[in-house]
């Protein structure tokens, strides 16, 4: 592969909560499911991006995100998959699905999140992913992302296969495709195919009707436990039978588009690609479904923190300040760390940071990622202290707690102009160097560097403490915030 496979569509929050049902409600003849486990995962796009990794894939997804505790929660998520997430910006919420169930099947499916709000501009980061990509999966879940049109013209001219898995609300796919996968009904209704004849007839129409009027190269009509049908080729289509297979379908479509655009990817044929695909999907209702694909880092993601440290810290705190920073046009700052025994260079580097653009969100490392990254006896403040903290200070407007090592899936969701690190990273070759770099240039963002103040250190205040020398050991230096902002600003020049 000369380069990452994409998935491009909508993404969706998917939760599934298990239950018991022993009992009906007092006041309404319908079933009290008693909540055993609650498993969340990205749906829709975000699924099919997993499913892509987990076959060991390089996998960039390219979607909508809002500012709100759903999209940091899909942030979190793709990254423990693996998935290298490109957002567009999102007005509105996360659309979620809930799937309430007992003993295996589903009671009731909770939709949420309202009408679909307009997917952002792509940045050319976007654009220049498409164009290097090895495949392209378009998953369209009839929310808007297929259908805008600087993404459509990218679709159009890049020289990789492209799988267009489409909805009946969704766009038309773009010409000249390499494979279609509409299910069953949604061929039928896409190709406004007429009843009459067989279920293969039906399904032949659709598929011959769609690959013309779409100038697609081939599409597959997948029929469930029957396999598909594949029309490329003259007027005789393929018919590819399933394996016998019963369970959890949920997710199986997303399977076969995955498999077959990988498929693609290594070289193979439309034919090789969707009996491969076919197999897989069979394979994946049979062993479970998603509850059993769904790999095992995901599941591992722990809840969202939660805090009682105010109204500034947290996701839903983050992602309004950023909303609305971005709704007036402003500059969002991001710096992240564990910020354990808040110091005063600490508070010369933030001061410095808010100097830069019109919000300050500060990532801030759990006590888990903490203890990770310094040790067992680290960090010597809990997280909900040290939150409150940095939220008291005038300068921060947001914190955000994170459990992974590294913030990418913070900063993945949060998109912010301009990353700020405190370190003496300059002398190592500037903020080409961070880390953070090549996350922040998805979405046109930059880096900057702040040096440390001389003689500030969590590390060696608490060797000091420790020892028994208290504050005396410490120089008298002054920390002045305005002379540390200049130069921020000068190692930013042309960043904002």
């Amino acid at each position: 592969m000369r380069g990452p496979v994409v998935v491009l569509g909508d993404t969706l929050l998917d939760r599934d909560v298990e239950g018991l049902v022993n009992r009906l409600c007092p006041d309404s003849p319908v079933p009290v499911l008693d909540e055993t486990v609650s498993v969340d995962r990205p749906g829709g796009a975000g699924l099919a991006a997993v499913f892509a990794a987990a076959q060991g894939a390089e996998v960039a997804l390219v979607t909508a995100v809002a500012d709100d505790a759903g999209g940091a929660r899909l942030g979190t998520l793709l990254a423990a998959a693996g998935v290298r997430l490109y957002a567009l910006p999102l007005a509105g919420t996360t659309p979620e699905k809930v799937r309430l169930r007992a003993r295996g099947r589903v009671l009731l499916r909770h939709d949420r999140g309202g009408t679909a709000g307009a997917p952002g501009q792509p940045s050319d980061a976007v654009l220049r992913l498409l164009a290097d990509a090895s495949a392209v999966l378009v998953s369209d879940y009839g929310r808007g992302v297929a259908g805008h049109p600087a993404l459509r013209a990218a679709l159009a001219a890049t020289r990789a296969p492209v799988v267009w898995d489409p909805h009946p609300r969704g766009p038309a796919a773009v010409p000249g495709v390499h494979l279609a996968t509409p299910n069953e009904p949604e061929a039928r209704e896409l190709a406004k195919t007429p009843p009459g004849g067989s279920r293969l007839a039906v399904a032949s129409r659709s598929a011959h009707a769609l690959r013309r009027r779409w100038q697609a190269r081939a599409v597959a009509v997948t029929l469930g436990g029957d396999g598909a049908l594949l029309s490329h080729a003259g007027s005789t289509p393929l018919v590819v039978p399933a394996p016998p297979a019963e369970g959890d379908t949920c997710g199986a479509g997303d399977r076969f588009a995955a498999t077959a655009t990988l498929a693609l990817a290594r070289g193979a044929l439309v034919s090789e690609a969707v009996q491969e695909a076919v197999a897989e999907a069979s394979a994946y209702v049979a062993g479970g479904g998603v509850a059993a694909a769904l790999p095992a880092p995901v599941r591992a993601v722990a809840p969202a923190v939660v805090t009682g440290g105010g109204d500034r810290i947290g996701a839903g705190a983050a992602g309004e300040v950023v909303a609305r920073v971005r709704a007036a046009g402003g500059t969002v700052v991001a710096t992240g760390g564990c910020f354990d025994l808040l110091h005063a260079g600490h508070v010369a580097t933030l001061q410095a940071a808010r100097q830069l653009g019109d919000c300050l969100v500060v990532c801030l490392n759990s006590d888990a990622s903490v203890a990770g990254l310094k040790g067992p006896e680290r960090p010597v403040v809990p997280q909900g202290d040290r939150g409150r903290l940095l939220a008291a200070l005038g300068c921060v407007d947001a914190v955000l707690i994170f459990d992974e090592p590294t913030p990418e899936a913070a900063l993945s969701w949060l998109r912010p102009d301009i990353w700020v690190k405190g370190g003496d990273y300059a002398s190592g070759g500037g903020p080409e160097t961070l880390p953070e770099t090549e996350i922040l240039a998805r979405w046109g963002g930059h880096t900057v560097v702040v040096p440390y103040l001389d003689g500030r250190s969590t590390t060696d205040m608490i060797a000091a403490a420790r020892a028994g020398r208290g504050s005396g050991g410490w120089p008298a230096a002054p920390v002045d915030p305005a002379e540390a902002a200049a130069q921020v600003r000068s190692t930013a020049k042309g960043a904002r």
